[in-house]
């Protein structure tokens, strides 16, 4: 699934280049988005008790980006099992790789606070997504 992203002032240091902590920020609005395209709300996820949160992220920036750029999160799911999920990530401006990333989410059950199987219509909905 792509996701666009404009860069705005906000995400940029004084030289117009994009902080290094904004492509996290990208990458979860990304993820977010791709819950809500397969039908999940992160708002009904929470009050069902479950969420989905980040146990692991390794990132390689490669190419900056800069203030104005529209930009577009490509996410797949590499691995689904248990409680959990890993996507993978891509940053591109037109036909340019800026970043890339390999995202660990655990599935939790906030009343416990403990991992807990992905819910079978929410992996069922991933399984058809994934690469």
């Amino acid at each position: 699934m792509d996701f666009p992203i404009r860069v705005y002032y906000e995400d940029t240091d004084a030289g117009g280049v994009v902080y290094h902590a904004r492509y996290l920020h990208f990458f979860e609005r990304a993820r977010t988005e791709y819950l809500r395209k397969l039908g999940f709300s992160q708002q009904n996820l929470l009050a069902d008790c479950l969420a989905f949160v980040v146990k692991k992220m390794e990132i390689d920036y490669k190419i900056p980006a800069r203030l104005d750029d529209l930009l577009r999160v490509q996410t797949k799911i590499s691995e689904l099992k248990g409680a959990k999920i890993v996507f993978y990530q891509q940053l591109w401006r037109d036909d340019n790789l800026l970043s890339e990333a390999l995202v660990t989410v655990a599935s939790v059950d906030l009343t416990k606070m403990k991992p807990v199987a992905i819910p079978a219509n929410i992996k069922q909905a991933f399984q058809q997504t994934t690469i």
